[in-house]
């Protein structure tokens, strides 16, 4: 964390066995540097001059990025609250327990069409689709699902467009049915899973209380068993209570997950389970610690799923540069069981994020002012960090509902990314 603190909001330094490295913020930019350049770069960032040392050594110019926010943008991804209800009792949970803080309800088929139809009659001729079903726990509505699925398969078939199929369940529910037409339909399935039994048990159990861990593991291993078109990918959200990050990717790796992925948890309703500025430090000790057994795998020439670090690689290898954190209010929206419009599914229910109604259709307006108002250069702190193009700002529910209480742990993470992405980058695979 101290070592990947911000010193210029265009570039920082990297020093690893390799040699010295720059990164150039805009365009997300990495170099070698010789000694010479990389102690003028340590100089300017000292007097707050690293723009004309860009543009002194050929890597300035026009920006990647400016200040001016996205225009309104045509929706190629939907997630739908097919679900507002749940049968789990999670401690920490932004949807509070399935129902966004309202009553308890499914969404009617004819909402699930006008989503669908919203989705696929308004996407561009050359759009790739993503449909997108959660909850509370979606499965508890499985009908709608269903033929939500086969009807946006429909019209995107007779509008020739390609169209993929999600979904984020507890998997408390889940049958062998479930698991075949997730195969036909080659859906990208999350299952939420806190770590080891004990852990889980402890941050998702029913609401009698019961642990969940043994039924959602017995229900997996009926897609594990299945998935050929399908993906069946783990993720666990992180509190407290849940830090052993290894034991957790070794246990859910070894059981065959596609991938497996940690999320911090910044902002719950009740502010239980947020992990503080301590439970970061040791989060990121865990991140690392995951990141140099996937180092060491894939030196070997091993497939080792750690997804937090697959992502991380892919996105630093293509020069990954953007000034939003995700689609949200952009090309993706979330849609309530009500058939309301939100910035994403974290938004349900919440006026912060609302974005018009399937009956009146996307607030153009809104949209507009939310993409102004969300642009990484407009916020604070970000527009003076190196890492602002990588991060995008944070999750827009988060920051809103409390913050960027991450930021240290965030720039420590991507810092460590980029170390690794070098040494891979020059390492020959098969050389551990």
């Amino acid at each position: 964390m101290t070592v990947s603190a911000p010193r210029s909001p265009e570039a920082s330094l990297i020093e690893t066995a390799l040699g010295k490295h720059v990164f150039v913020a805009d365009g997300s930019r990495l170099f070698d540097a010789d000694a010479d350049l990389f102690g003028q770069f340590d100089s300017a960032m000292a007097g707050g001059r690293v723009g004309e040392l860009l543009d002194r050594v050929g890597l300035g110019g026009d920006p990647y990025i400016d200040d001016t926010p996205l225009p309104p943008q045509p929706i190629h991804a939907l997630s739908l609250a097919v679900a507002q209800k749940c049968n789990l009792g999670c401690t920490y949970c932004y949807a509070e327990q399935g129902a966004f803080g309202g009553t308890a309800k499914n969404m009617p088929w004819e909402t699930a069409r006008q989503a669908v139809d919203l989705l696929v009659s308004g996407a561009a001729d050359d759009a790739r689709l993503n449909l997108a079903f959660l909850g509370g726990e979606p499965l508890v509505n499985r009908p709608v699902i269903r033929q939500a699925t086969r009807h946006a398969t429909e019209l995107a078939r007779q509008r020739g467009l390609d169209i993929t199929f999600s979904i984020t369940t507890n998997g408390t529910l889940v049958t062998p049915e479930d698991a075949e037409f997730f195969e036909e339909f080659g859906f990208a399935v999350t299952v939420s899973l806190d770590g080891p039994r004990e852990a889980h048990d402890a941050l998702r159990p029913y609401k009698s209380g019961r642990g969940s861990f043994d039924r959602i593991f017995e229900n997996v291993t009926l897609l594990l068993a299945a998935q050929r078109e399908m993906q069946v990918s783990a993720r666990v959200t992180v509190t407290p209570a849940n830090l052993d990050l290894p034991k957790a990717l070794d246990q859910f790796i070894e059981a065959g997950f596609h991938s497996v992925g940690f999320s911090p948890l910044l902002a719950s309703p009740t502010g239980q389970g947020e992990l503080g500025a301590d439970d970061l430090e040791v989060m990121l000790d865990g991140m690392i610690a995951c990141g140099r057994a996937f180092e060491r795998h894939t030196l070997a020439g091993r497939r080792y799923p750690f997804a937090n670090m697959l992502n991380a690689m892919k996105e630093i290898r293509r020069g990954t540069h953007r000034p939003y954190p995700c689609g949200a209010g952009a090309g993706y929206l979330g849609v309530s069981a009500d058939g309301d419009l939100a910035a994403c599914h974290r938004f349900v229910g919440d006026e912060a994020g609302a974005m018009g109604t399937l009956d009146v259709g996307v607030d153009r307006v809104r949209q507009g002012e939310w993409l102004a108002e969300r642009h990484v250069n407009r916020q604070e702190p970000c527009r003076s960090c190196w890492a602002r193009y990588l991060c995008g700002g944070g999750c827009h529910h988060e920051v809103i509902a409390r913050g960027r209480p991450a930021c240290d742990y965030i720039r420590g993470w991507l810092h460590y990314c980029l170390e690794t992405y070098l040494r891979l980058e020059a390492a020959p695979v098969g050389s551990a």
